[in-house]
């Protein structure tokens, strides 16, 4: 009998764990301090292979030897745009979020799940549940970003010249966003050095000069954080969607595949190489474990842990 009795509570903890394994709670501890704002500024086609190969932008590097970073994240399959951008706001892959193809304007096939606003759950709607007030902004470059995030949860999207030759009226939209607003989460995307890299090549003179013009910009976003009191309370992800090779992407080499992702602000630690292996979206986890959102059964995502001082 008390055999019967010991299998029998051996056989109810096994279901309770299966049945618990489904829910939504995080099984991360909540960061005591977490930053109030995060800004994430994407850098489409850029290539870990740049940084490897001595590209100069020094605020670049500057956050990178402040911060924590990775010059081995890999992409998804295909390595191309809207597949990766998809996979790094909605914390899954293609086969799950369903855009699969360089332009997707919607899945290419069925998602696994859809919130009410009739899109797979990305960062921008978990912030939105979790902070109903909070301020939420999307500012790009390419048009076919506007398709890859809920729309309904944020507050100010705006397609922008970001990569333009005139750095301080190409990021005007950001830098004035950012000093009326203090977003809480906004994600600013530009579209080169995808550019660079179909007309001239990855790792070109051009690809780099661009990079480097990047780079200023970028710094000018810093700025304006730094100008509006924000500095102290922010967290900035650096990121990219895809490298390169020759003039193309999209196939399932490292050059193509491998990106850098660099944080750097409150609570991250200084000057460390992030040991883990790392998915573009694992940067969805990442963001919604600052904001303490509960990450979704269907998120295959895992916040990168070791970046943060706690």
């Amino acid at each position: 009998m008390k055999k019967l009795s010991f299998y029998f509570v051996i056989l109810l903890s096994i279901l309770f764990i299966g049945v618990s394994s489904g829910c939504n709670k995080s099984k991360y501890p909540q960061m005591s301090k977490p930053p109030k704002h995060v800004i994430l500024i994407g850098f489409d086609g850029m290539s870990a292979n740049s940084l490897k190969n001595g590209v100069a932008m020094p605020n670049y590097r500057s956050m990178m030897k402040k911060g924590s970073y990775t010059l081995k994240n890999r992409s998804v399959l295909p390595s191309s745009s809207a597949a990766n951008w998809a996979s790094m706001f909605m914390g899954a892959s293609p086969e799950l979020h369903g855009f699969n193809t360089w332009g997707s304007e919607k899945p290419d096939f069925p998602s696994r799940e859809l919130t009410e606003n009739n899109l797979f759950p990305d960062i921008f709607y978990l912030i939105r549940q979790v902070m109903p007030k909070a301020e939420i902004g999307h500012i790009y470059d390419w048009g076919g970003m506007y398709y890859l995030a809920d729309n309904k949860s944020i507050d100010y999207i705006r397609q922008a010249t970001l990569s333009g030759v005139d750095i301080k009226s190409s990021v005007a939209p950001a830098i004035e966003y950012i000093t009326s607003k203090k977003p809480n989460f906004c994600a600013i995307i530009f579209d080169e050095p995808d550019g660079a890299g179909h007309s001239e090549g990855w790792e070109s003179e051009a690809y780099y000069n661009m990079l480097n013009h990047l780079d200023n910009a970028m710094q000018t976003i810093v700025d304006a954080v730094e100008n509006a009191g924000m500095m102290d309370e922010t967290v900035f992800v650096l990121v990219s969607d895809h490298g390169g090779k020759g003039t193309g992407h999209g196939g399932p080499t490292l050059d193509e595949m491998e990106t850098p992702i660099v944080f750097y602000g409150k609570g991250i630690k200084n000057d460390f190489e992030i040991p883990e292996s790392t998915m573009v979206y694992d940067i969805a986890a990442t963001i919604g474990y600052m904001f303490g959102v509960d990450q979704p059964q269907v998120w295959i995502g895992r916040p990168i842990m070791s970046i943060f001082k706690e």
